[in-house]
């Protein structure tokens, strides 16, 4: 029995050795990506003390989908074409952009995407809607 599996155990080891490693994309595997911009977080708590208060502004860049189901209180919804327009003039005026929860990052590549545009004042919240709703806060419907 010991023969076997050390047989088993070989057969596995080299053919490991001797095959290219792939990573489950299909390409070799390589460092992270860095961004050229750091994300600036925000918490639920710190955002709720934001909500409804004049300059600031609420990003939603979830699916329509999940925008119907409930969004922050005057947030805007930003999954559109002509994203851009939806940015105010000032630059330096304070966004926080969400999506579903912190396994999604559309939040991340919008909030990246307004930065290199030279805005500053750029907050993403990482437990999004679902965060939001499961904690009980406030939503508005369309």
């Amino acid at each position: 029995m010991n023969k076997v599996l050390g047989i088993i155990f070989l057969t596995f080891f080299s053919t490991a050795l001797s095959s290219n490693v792939f990573a489950g994309g299909g390409s070799e595997m390589a460092p992270a990506k860095h961004h050229e911009f750091q994300l600036n977080t925000i918490t639920m708590m710190e955002a709720e003390t934001l909500v409804g208060k004049k300059g600031v502004y609420f990003f939603d860049v979830n699916t329509l989908e999940l925008w119907a189901e409930g969004y922050i209180p005057g947030a805007i919804y930003f999954n559109v074409r002509d994203w851009k327009k939806l940015l105010p003039k000032n630059k330096d005026t304070e966004m926080i952009f969400y999506c579903a929860n912190r396994l999604c990052n559309a939040s991340e590549i919008a909030a990246r995407a307004v930065m290199k545009l030279g805005y500053t004042g750029v907050r993403q919240m990482p437990d999004g809607i679902y965060g939001w709703r499961l904690s009980n806060r406030q939503t508005e419907r369309p």
